[in-house]
C-alpha cells in the first residue's frame, strides 16, 4: 500500500515544517528551501503527481514506473534520477529492494519498495546535524547513499562467518553433496551482491564530477568517502568469492586424498591375499609327481610359509604406511 513515510521542508540546516504531498513544488520554488520526501512503495498516481510538482523527466518517471532496473544514475538537464538497491534475508532467502532518488534544485524524493530498512533513521541523523544538513540536497544525497552501503555490511559479515564455518566442515568430514550445494548457494549469492554494489561505486565517482547547482564541490570529499566504501566491499566480496572456490577446491583435494588412502589398503591387502592364494593354488594343482605332498610336515611347513609371508608383507605395508 502506497503511503507518505515522510515529507517535510528544510532551510538552513533546521526542519521548517511537515508538508503535504502536493505542497512539495511550492516551497521548494521558494530560496535557501528544499523539500525531503520519502514513499513506500508509491503507486502511478503518486509518482505521476510527483511529476507534475517537480518537472521530472518523463523517462525518468517511465522507469520509476517500470521498477527493476539495474542500480544507475542518469542525469536530465539540472536534475538526477538514481537507482539503488538494499539487500536483505528474507526466509533464508536473499533479496534486493529497490530504492528510487530524484534529486534537484530545491527537492530531493527517495521511494521505497519493498521491506528494506527504513530512510526514518537516515532523516533523523541528518536533523540532528544542522551544520551538515544546511548543505541540502546533497547532503541529503549523501546520507541515503552511505546508508544504502551501511546495509551491505552486517550481510557480508554473515557471509563471511558462513564461509569460515564450512571450510571447518569441509576440513573435518568428508565433502557431501549437502556441502557442495550451499557453497555453490554462497557463491550465487555473492556474485548476486557484486552485481548490484558494483554499480554504486561509479555512482558515487559520478556524483564527485557532476556539475549540478545543488552538488556544492565541497560534498566531493563525502562521495569519495561513499565510494572507498564500496571498493572496500567489493574487495570483500571478491575474497570470499575466493574462500569459497578453496573451500569446493580443498574439499576435493582432501576427498582424492582419503580415497588414495583406501585405494592403497585395498592394494595391500590384495597383495597379502594374493600370497597364500598363490600357493594354495600350487598345491591345488592334479599332478601325482610333486614331491612335497608326500613329507610328513608339508602341511604345516606350507602354512608356516603363508603366515611367515603374510606376517613379512603386512609388516612391509604398515612401515609405508598402507595400513
Amino acid at each position: 500500500m502506497a503511503r507518505v513515510v515522510a515529507a517535510a521542508v528544510y532551510a538552513k540546516g533546521k526542519k521548517v515544517s511537515d508538508i503535504s504531498l502536493d505542497q512539495g513544488a511550492q516551497w521548494a520554488a521558494q530560496d535557501g528551501h528544499f523539500v525531503w520526501i520519502g514513499l513506500h512503495d508509491p503507486g502511478s498516481s503518486e509518482v505521476l503527481s510527483l511529476q507534475q510538482q517537480f518537472n521530472l523527466h518523463p523517462l525518468a518517471v517511465e522507469d520509476a514506473l517500470l521498477q527493476h532496473t539495474r542500480p544507475k544514475l542518469e542525469t536530465f538537464g539540472d536534475a538526477l534520477f538514481m537507482v539503488v538497491y538494499s539487500p536483505i534475508v528474507d526466509d533464508d532467502k536473499l533479496v534486493f529492494i529497490e530504492t528510487q532518488l530524484f534529486a534537484g534544485k530545491g527537492y530531493v524524493i527517495s521511494a521505497r519498495y519493498g521491506e528494506s530498512p527504513s530512510y526514518a533513521a537516515v532523516r533523523q541523523r541528518s536533523e540532528a546535524q544542522p551544520q551538515m544538513l544546511e548543505h541540502g540536497e546533497d547532503f541529503v544525497l549523501y546520507a541515503l547513499l552511505s546508508f544504502v552501503i551501511e546495509n551491505y555490511r552486517p550481510l557480508l559479515d554473515q557471509y563471511h562467518d558462513r564461509m569460515e564455518e564450512m571450510e571447518q566442515q569441509v576440513l573435518n568430514n568428508p565433502l557431501s553433496q549437502e556441502d557442495v550445494e550451499q557453497i555453490q548457494a554462497t557463491r550465487r549469492d555473492l556474485l548476486r551482491l557484486r552485481r548490484y554494489l558494483a554499480p554504486l561505486e561509479e555512482i558515487c565517482q559520478d556524483l564527485q564530477h557532476l556539475d549540478f547547482p545543488f552538488i556544492d564541490k565541497l560534498m566531493h570529499p563525502y562521495f569519495r568517502d561513499v565510494a572507498i566504501h564500496v571498493q572496500r566491499l567489493l574487495e570483500d566480496l571478491v575474497a570470499q568469492r575466493e574462500m569459497a572456490d578453496h573451500a569446493i577446491e580443498i574439499g576435493l583435494l582432501l576427498e582424492s586424498s582419503r580415497q588414495s588412502v583406501v585405494q592403497r589398503k585395498f592394494a595391500a591387502w590384495a597383495a597379502i591375499l594374493a600370497f597364500p592364494t598363490a600357493i594354495a593354488g600350487i598345491y591345488g594343482m592334479n599332478f601325482q609327481n610333486m614331491p612335497e605332498l608326500s613329507w610328513q610336515y608339508g602341511y604345516f611347513g606350507v602354512w608356516g610359509i603363508i603366515i611367515a609371508g603374510c606376517g613379512g608383507l603386512y609388516a612391509n605395508f604398515k612401515r609405508m604406511d598402507w595400513l
